[in-house]
């Protein structure tokens, strides 16, 4: 094919021109470029060598130049176009990486831990950590700035030195176990233990603000409620005993319903009060859903139950009904109890729905305050079952037909169910975490887009916990630039320019880049702080705040 072969006059770009032989035409490959390239190239390695691959290979090269004598006439071709073009110097570039540290599975060496968790998980004195390095770092509580943190590394050779070996530290944790198991199982005879000491605890502990909590608010609206109740309940048991009425007996389990309900609505109100431990983090604020929902089904089964009940019965085996007269005079006091009451509930609940910049229904509807809700409702439906009963009764007392007693039971008891259901599906809705109003969202929203470090926030959820409660969690996108620029705002420029200066070898840069990317990113730290500091100060509702690094 070479003899026969007529080469055009073409540039060579990696392949020769096309030859034809007769009919058939060819593209062959030129072998001439990689060769040039090949003498040229240097690799240069991180540590300072360089290796020639053109003496490196120089059998190659000798089979390379056999190869261009045989093709004769194409060198003859180009021989002046490579003494008029000079060679080209080729630019290499060298990529220098730094080694990748394998850091394992597991890897706790530069791991904070507080010296709680020092005393408790490695058996350890606060004596022995008086030895031990300590660094002061950003508080992830409110209250305090700075606190103090050991490195784990540290503690761990620490309690190898006063235990001896792992084996006798994990001796030791499991004796504390066994310790902590057998201090659960008598945690009754503990209990009743400090409650003989009570008065000692007493006279050595700060007073608990529990006890008034039952004087304003939500609980002096059920203590008051309480009281009312239960004396309803006694005058007007006495008037069924006396008058044998339908209606009586259903409003006199009704003011029996009431009274417990509201205690077990007191016991939520103190329960709620309770500080948060490690079992319950986010506190008990939700004992007084948990308390009203348990006391609206209280209101269907003991209120509405018995007095569907009692009417039934009343319809099937009716019965003629005494003088009246005590009955009235009962209904009588009672209503102005019950509405005495009930004033006291809407006073609280205007005032706390005032507060919050919500209206009387709103405030109600939504559950805000689920103790409150209970009593008005409680005495609301009271005072309609009594308005309901004194007409029956009066009905019963013209007519002298005691079906309109009975009916009047059944109206009592359909009212009371009617309560009941509301309760409970305001409650649930509560309990199940109910995400807050669509303009609250957009503040907190537009409060944090609104900040220079932040780009853009997405997945937000923002749950309604029950008192006035909210937990916020956003995902947030940083902006690095102005992060690290808040961080360089702080620096001295010009011996940051020294340092800079200083930077000789890869080691020495490997050390800077850590030394200033270990305090942008506490910066970045210091930022998330701040922007929940500022949410919670602008909004007191929202007491938890999680942002979470996009």
């Amino acid at each position: 094919l070479r003899c026969q072969a007529a080469p055009r006059p073409r540039a060579c770009h990696g392949w020769k021109a096309s030859m034809t032989s007769g009919s058939l035409s060819y593209i062959l490959p030129c072998n001439r470029l990689p060769l040039q390239l090949m003498s040229q190239v240097r690799v240069y390695t991180s540590n300072g060598q360089k290796k020639d691959l053109g003496s490196e290979d120089r059998n190659k090269s000798t089979h390379e130049e056999t190869l261009k004598k045989a093709e004769t006439g194409q060198d003859t071709t180009n021989a002046g176009q490579k003494q008029s073009s000079p060679k080209q110097p080729i630019q290499v570039k060298v990529k220098a990486v730094l080694k990748k540290r394998e850091y394992g599975p597991k890897y706790t060496q530069n791991n904070f831990i507080t010296g709680v968790r020092a005393i408790n998980e490695f058996c350890l004195k606060s004596s022995d950590l008086d030895q031990l390095r300590k660094i002061k770092r950003r508080s992830p509580h409110d209250d305090i700035e700075t606190f103090t943190v050991y490195l784990r590394s540290d503690v761990e050779a620490k309690s190898l030195e006063v235990w001896g070996s792992p084996e006798a530290l994990a001796r030791e944790r499991k004796r504390r176990k066994e310790a902590e198991i057998k201090y659960r199982e008598n945690l009754f005879r503990n209990q009743r233990l400090l409650w003989e000491y009570k008065e000692f605890f007493g006279n050595t502990k700060p007073r608990s603000s529990t006890g008034t909590m039952f004087f304003k608010g939500p609980g002096k609206v059920v203590m008051v409620a309480i009281c009312i109740n239960g004396l309803n309940f006694f005058f007007k048991l006495l008037a069924w005993v006396y008058t044998g009425s339908a209606s009586m007996f259903s409003e006199a389990i009704h003011s029996l319903a009431d009274t417990c309900n509201q205690a077990l609505l007191a016991l939520g109100i103190s329960q709620s009060a309770r500080t948060p431990d490690p079992s319950h983090p986010y506190g008990f604020t939700n004992m007084r859903y948990i308390a009203s929902l348990i006391s609206g089904v209280g209101i269907f089964m003991m209120g509405a139950g018995l007095s569907w009940y009692h009417g039934i019965i009343g319809l099937l085996h009716p019965h003629p009904i005494e003088s009246l007269l005590w009955a009235y005079c009962i209904l009588a006091g009672s209503l102005v109890s019950e509405g005495a009451t009930l004033l006291v509930a809407i006073n609280e609940i205007r005032r706390s729905a005032r507060a919050k910049g919500l209206s009387f229904y709103q405030y109600v509807v939504q559950s805000r305050d689920p103790s409150t809700n209970v009593v008005l409702l409680e005495d609301a439906a009271a005072v309609l079952s009594v308005a309901v009963a004194a007409t029956c009764m009066g009905l019963t007392s013209l007519t002298g037909n005691p079906y309109y007693d009975s009916v009047g039971s059944l109206g009592v008891g359909t009212l009371l169910g009617t309560v009941s259901a509301f309760l409970i599906y305001t409650n649930t809705e509560a309990l199940l975490g109910r995400s807050i109003e669509p303009e609250q969202l957009q503040r907190l929203t537009e409060l944090l887009e609104s900040d220079a470090v932040v780009r853009a926030i997405h997945d937000v959820k923002a749950t309604d916990m029950g008192m006035s409660k909210v937990r916020f969690k956003a995902e947030v996108d940083f902006d690095g630039r102005v992060v690290t620029r808040s961080y360089l705002e702080k620096q001295d420029i010009e011996q940051l320019l020294q340092e800079i200066q200083q930077v000789k070898t890869l080691e020495e840069l490997e050390a800077f880049m850590l030394k200033h990317g270990e305090n942008i990113i506490d910066t970045l730290g210091a930022e998330v702080d701040r922007l929940e500091k500022d949410l919670k100060q602008r909004n007191p509702d929202v007491r938890h705040v999680d942002l979470e690094i996009l």
